[in-house]
């Protein structure tokens, strides 16, 4: 194992696969200086300008053109900067990448790896701070992944890379210098989630930077004598419904929570599983239907803290 940040893991990743692959390439603004979060740096060096690619700024440009690049046979890294700037490249994502595989009958397939870095952004307003993965969850012919770990960031955008249909791929953009082991060899297939924590009383299911919140959350509970099990869904489409439902059929008492806005977030679609399937009670928690703020004050209200979920799942417990 090598510690290493989030960022230096994803790097790491990319440069395993490029090695490993000659189709494998990099696409987006600023990627050749090594990305704004630094998750290409070096790259360019390594492999050169035709395979880590500057391109202009047009994020539908850059879409379009990564899906042509896939369904060419090429698999194409494509980064957008932020989730936010995606949403200038939807149509290539939501009626091209998504969809050409089912409305082709298999005859053309879009293995590109869209890079959408994730949530709360400090100090960047409601332009750059937004949780938009039950947006791509709800479409058909997307995976969602959202990492929250370096050794997550490794191994699943590995896997990633790997996959043969669009990867829609969001990293939190707080997260990148957080430092943690990675091993190289570990694989971690799409769709599995991780226990971090076992317990008795209560599951408590969440992802990205919200499991760190999660994770001091639990502390806390145990010293109140509260044993929470942890999931890190790490996947969220597909999501590991196998190990959320074993969990909760234990603790009888599921808590799901997010950094994104809670009405319409993807947090109800596992409580609604849950609730179809097991006698359990269930509870959401999620942030306030409110644009994230550029003051700290502001920004404070828009998100889910310890003190939040601690009462939740106290509440929760009755």
């Amino acid at each position: 194992m090598v510690l290493m940040t989030y960022a230096q893991a994803a790097v790491l990743a990319v440069q395993r696969e490029m090695e490993a692959d000659p189709r494998v390439v990099v696409m987006g603004e600023d990627v050749g200086r090594g990305g704004i979060f630094g998750q290409y740096k070096g790259l360019q060096e390594t492999f050169g300008r035709e395979r880590v690619i500057d391109t202009p700024i047009s994020e539908a440009a850059i879409m379009g053109s990564g899906v042509g690049m896939a369904l060419a046979g090429m698999r194409p890294v494509v980064e957008m900067r932020v989730v936010d700037f995606a949403l200038c490249g939807m149509d290539e994502i939501v009626n091209q990448a998504a969809k050409n595989r089912y409305m082709f009958g298999g005859q053309g397939r879009v293995p590109l790896v869209a890079r959408m870095p994730s949530g709360i952004w400090d100090a960047s307003a409601a332009q750059h701070s937004q949780s938009l993965e039950a947006w791509f969850a709800h479409l058909p012919g997307l995976v969602v992944v959202c990492p929250s770990t370096a050794q997550d960031n490794y191994s699943l955008l590995r896997a990633a890379m790997q996959c043969g249909d669009p990867v829609v791929y969001m990293e939190h953009k707080t997260l990148w210098g957080l430092e943690g082991p990675v091993d190289e060899s570990v694989q971690v297939p799409l769709g599995r989630a991780a226990t971090l924590r076992q317990g008795k009383d209560i599951t408590v299911v969440s992802w990205s930077r919200q499991v760190q919140v999660c994770q001091k959350a639990c502390e806390e509970l145990a010293r109140m004598g509260i044993e929470a099990e942890l999931i890190d869904l790490r996947t969220i489409w597909p999501w590991d419904r196998e190990a959320v439902l074993a969990s909760c059929a234990k603790t009888s008492r599921l808590l799901v929570t997010h950094e994104a806005i809670q009405a319409g977030g993807f947090g109800a679609e596992i409580a609604a599983t849950v609730a179809e399937h097991l006698p359990c009670k269930v509870k959401r928690l999620g942030a306030p239907r409110i644009p994230v703020g550029y003051a700290p004050v502001l920004e404070a209200q828009a998100r889910v803290t310890v003190q939040a979920t601690v009462q939740a799942a106290v509440q929760l417990m009755g």
